[in-house]
């Protein structure tokens, strides 16, 4: 195998988050629905949490819980769990954020009786305007 595609493969997890953090934040700029943009940001927040699963990984590394009798080979090589952790508590704060923002979208739709950003930016200007007169 050539020296880049040897590159393009061994680095392809990095490939994989980088289309799918750069599909959710297109999706966030480019879409005007309200629905669409929390689904854009989860999937972005998904690549994060991709990313720093694979990034806590350790070639050779096994889970590190000690043996009972605390005969610990100091050649062995331990997974750091941490990111994985930190991880588990992201996706329970993504949660609760993306409930937030979809209990908002129901109330901007209870109120203007639509979830699209540029229907919901000319009723307020005819709202500011009204007010004006």
């Amino acid at each position: 195998m050539t020296p880049a595609w040897e590159f393009f493969f061994g680095h392809v997890n990095y490939w994989l988050f980088t289309v799918m953090m750069m599909t959710g934040l297109f999706i966030v700029i480019s879409r005007g629905n309200l629905v669409k943009k929390i689904v854009g940001l989860n999937i972005f927040q998904s690549a994060v949490f991709m990313f720093y699963i694979s990034i806590g990984k350790v070639t050779g590394g096994t889970a590190p819980i000690f043996p009972v009798d605390m005969k610990i080979d100091s050649e062995t090589i331990y997974t750091n769990p941490l990111p994985h952790v930190l991880i588990l508590t992201a996706i329970v704060v993504g949660i609760a954020t993306t409930s937030l923002g979809l209990a908002l979208v129901v109330r901007i739709r209870e109120a203007y009786d639509t979830i699209e950003e540029d229907e919901i930016l000319a009723i307020e200007k005819d709202m500011v305007r009204a007010e004006t007169q």
